[in-house]
């Protein structure tokens, strides 16, 4: 089946920066995203924080370390953990990333890339379905920027992420910056890219900034979303539709003011494209 998208509207990513923020007032924001591992122990501040927000709008779980794509055994422990957090806020959605980061017994603390053959399609459609049996719901998957490539390669990315999307019975978190900074990296069209995801697996979309190292982009969350990832989430409207956007932040954090102004930028240019 495919994955029923929410109508969330436009999002920032809870940051601790704005706590203050947060437990003051009540920002002008649809919705909020959080790191799952920033919530999993009971207790302190980031839950405090998290409890009063989940009362006032709705909120997304959004992980780092589930390692689909790793060959070590699934975190049962962080599974456990997980899913006690999702019982506990209910969120919107779920979601991870696209990638692996864990081998021998090691975590990486890193978004590594995927070969992209029909070996790791297996292994990662059977890991995505037993992480939603345990959380007893679909999750998102989300395409990371990239950096490197294997030649043992034999699908595209787009046409790897989609086919574990319908394998898996999942939803995809289409990371818009993150396809413009791996097409600029890797010279592939991004906007093959959007034509090669199934719209009814995309319940949500990421926006964020880069960083311009001259042979290579950086995806670094740390300045606002660039006018070619704006013209890139044009096309992606385009094609997609309404879908849920969120506008990420993680470096050099600035005023709230200031990251809910790039989400009120998303939401004008959803209304000029989908009038």
């Amino acid at each position: 089946m495919a994955f029923a998208r929410k109508d969330l509207g436009h999002g920032i990513g809870l940051r601790p920066a704005h706590y203050s923020n947060w437990l003051a007032e009540k920002p002008r924001v649809d919705w909020v995203e959080v790191i799952s591992e920033n919530h999993l122990a009971r207790g302190g501040r980031p839950n405090a924080v998290l409890e009063k927000v989940r009362a006032e709008v709705p909120v997304v779980l959004h992980g780092v370390s589930l390692a689909v794509g790793s060959v070590d055994p699934l975190d049962e422990r962080h599974l456990k953990a997980l899913s006690a957090l999702v019982q506990r806020i209910e969120p919107a959605y779920v979601s991870d990333h696209l990638c692996w980061g864990r081998h021998d017994g090691r975590y990486a603390h890193e978004l590594l890339p995927l070969p992209y053959t029909d070996e790791a399609l297996q292994l990662v459609t059977e890991r995505v379905r037993r992480v939603q049996d345990v959380l007893q719901r679909q999750i998102l998957l989300e395409n990371v920027s990239s950096y490197v490539a294997y030649r043992e390669s034999t699908m595209t990315e787009w046409a790897f992420l989609s086919r574990v999307a319908d394998g898996a019975d999942c939803g995809i978190l289409l990371d818009v910056n993150n396809i413009y900074v791996s097409a600029r990296n890797h010279g592939f069209d991004a906007l093959a890219y959007l034509d090669g995801v199934p719209a009814a697996r995309v319940a949500q979309f990421h926006l964020a900034g880069h960083s311009d190292k001259g042979r290579y982009l950086l995806d670094t969350h740390d300045v606002e979303v660039p006018d070619s990832v704006w013209a890139l989430y044009r096309e992606a409207l385009q094609r997609f539709g309404r879908v849920p956007a969120l506008v990420e932040w993680d470096e050099h954090v600035p005023p709230l003011d200031e990251v809910i102004a790039q989400s009120l930028l998303a939401r004008d240019l959803e209304k000029a494209v989908l009038p």
